[in-house]
């Protein structure tokens, strides 16, 4: 196992406006070019079980995340199946105006890698999260920005 932090990321919005991306649906999902074939089951007002196929680590393989969303603080998530299957991660989102601070901390584990390369699947993951997010986030708030001037 392998403690990950990451700190410091910052999405040029504010926190209220990242959250509606956050549960936008497809326009959240769609942005993720790594995973496809998604699939949600509904386990409580603020958790989901999402399934997919998640390319990582130079190939394609079915994985599936237990996520709770506690609004708007944080997003915890449980990686039930898949390469990095029993890490657990949270994001810590804080309001910085009209940007919003996200810090990632989590132990990551997994069946399927060599322990060294667990650290280098976490990063390279936490990496295409924020990369597939925050253009669409940006770009977005700019958007709404303009339409209401």
């Amino acid at each position: 196992m392998v403690y990950v932090r990451d700190e410091g990321s910052e999405f040029e919005a504010p926190i209220d406006f990242v959250w509606r991306y956050i549960f936008g649906g497809e326009a959240h999902d769609s942005a993720h070019k790594t995973t496809r074939n998604p699939k949600f089951k509904q386990v409580s007002d603020i958790t989901i079980e999402y399934g997919s196929e998640r390319y990582l680590r130079g190939k394609w393989a079915p994985d599936r995340l237990r996520i709770t969303m506690v609004e708007p603080i944080s997003v915890t998530t449980e990686w039930l199946e898949g390469v990095l299957a029993g890490s657990k991660f949270v994001y810590v989102y804080s309001p910085r105006g009209a940007k919003t601070r996200i810090d990632v901390y989590g132990e990551f584990t997994s069946k399927t890698l060599a322990p060294d390369e667990v650290e280098a699947a976490a990063r390279e993951f936490l990496e295409t999260e924020f990369s597939a997010d925050a253009p669409v986030i940006k770009a977005g708030y700019e958007k709404s920005k303009s339409s209401r001037t």
